[in-house]
């Protein structure tokens, strides 16, 4: 219900305000300019190569319509031709020899037409290309990337989660000397774009033989400056009174931390979580860098492979996109409630 009350709000009770109409006007563009390539990208996943190189492009997955016709092994497409005479009727192509393609009737097999190319129109329907979903799961091995993107995002997601929630839980609840100089050096490192570090950390993964293992995706980036970040500034606005109460009652500072500090920077936690699946899911540089066979390919550079020297399958590869979307979109159905308690407590903008 509340949904439908605040669609139908206006600025004054009883009548439309040019300002409701501005508004509504910029709502409609907002939700057309996000999910407008979403369902293109859903509705060109279900295409077939032929029609997603038409120009120019449709909407919707049309396909062309194929008739049987008795004496013809092979269906026929139809299409609606313009005869001599200005009929217009539906035939069927038996072949077409350069600009005249020789046609016949579907319901009279006998008649015959020559007719020009240029006046032939395909009959179109709508048709969902279901192999375009399933034949890349048969054939090119993608179950296996997608579980192996599945166990480096949880993986990496939990250790993201506990390495950066002890590190913020030092940094916002202890005193120490340097502490200052610390945190200044964890948010200076998010200036440090990756491909500077990139040789570095390849050569160390290489020194440990983890090349070819997914361990070498997962542990590089288990700590993040970011995750870190946002979780100290949580943690600062947590009571001190309560980690007090709590050491005088004989607390250890373990059970501090996993009783009493996690439950509470629990929406923080979350919103690391939505962006931790995010980078970890749509990470492409450094598994191309580290992972070289096959069966250790992530998802997304399994995605690569469709992208030949010479041609696209870019029905498997829109397809096949459209399955990398679903996690991400489930993971952030499900948390998004947290993101805004979670974002504006820890001071982020």
């Amino acid at each position: 219900m509340r949904p439908i009350q605040l669609l139908s709000a206006r600025h004054r009770a009883g009548r439309w305000h040019w300002t409701d109409i501005a508004a509504y006007a910029y709502l409609a563009l907002g939700v057309v300019l996000m999910f407008a390539p979403v369902v293109w990208l859903v509705l060109s996943s279900f295409k077939t190569q032929a029609s997603l190189l038409e120009f120019p492009p449709k909407l919707l997955p049309l396909s062309q319509q194929e008739v049987r016709v008795q004496g013809f092994p092979q269906p026929l497409p139809l299409f609606a031709a313009t005869l001599d005479n200005g009929e217009r009727r539906e035939l069927a192509q038996v072949r077409r020899i350069g600009l005249i393609a020789q046609m016949v009737d579907p319901a009279d097999p006998k008649q015959q037409y020559r007719v020009p190319t240029a006046r032939l129109v395909a009959v179109r329907h709508l048709s969902f290309a279901t192999s375009n979903y399933t034949e890349p799961l048969q054939k090119f091995a993608f179950t296996r990337y997608l579980w192996n993107s599945v166990f480096v995002t949880v993986i990496a997601t939990l250790i993201t989660l506990l390495i950066n929630s002890m590190a913020a839980y030092a940094l916002s609840i202890y005193e120490f000397r340097g502490k200052t100089i610390a945190m200044l050096i964890v948010i200076g490192t998010l200036m440090i774009p990756i491909t500077i570090i990139l040789v570095p950390v390849y050569l160390v993964v290489t020194k440990l033989g983890l090349v070819n293992s997914l361990w070498a995706v997962i542990l590089p980036g288990a700590a993040t400056p970011t995750g870190v970040f946002l979780l100290r500034q949580y943690m600062l606005t947590l009571p001190r009174d309560l980690i007090e109460a709590a050491r005088m009652d004989k607390a250890s500072e373990w059970q501090i931390y996993w009783r009493i500090v996690m439950p509470l920077a629990a929406p923080a936690l979350a919103v690391l979580a939505i962006f931790s699946v995010m980078w970890r899911w749509n990470e492409f540089l450094w598994p191309l860098a580290v992972l070289t066979r096959t069966e250790s390919f992530t998802l997304q550079i399994g995605l690569n492979a469709f992208q030949g020297e010479l041609q696209t399958q870019w029905n498997y590869l829109l397809a096949m996109t459209v399955v990398s979307l679903i996690p991400v979109a489930l993971v952030f159905v499900f948390l998004q409630r947290f993101i805004a308690t979670g974002i504006a407590n820890t001071g982020m903008k």
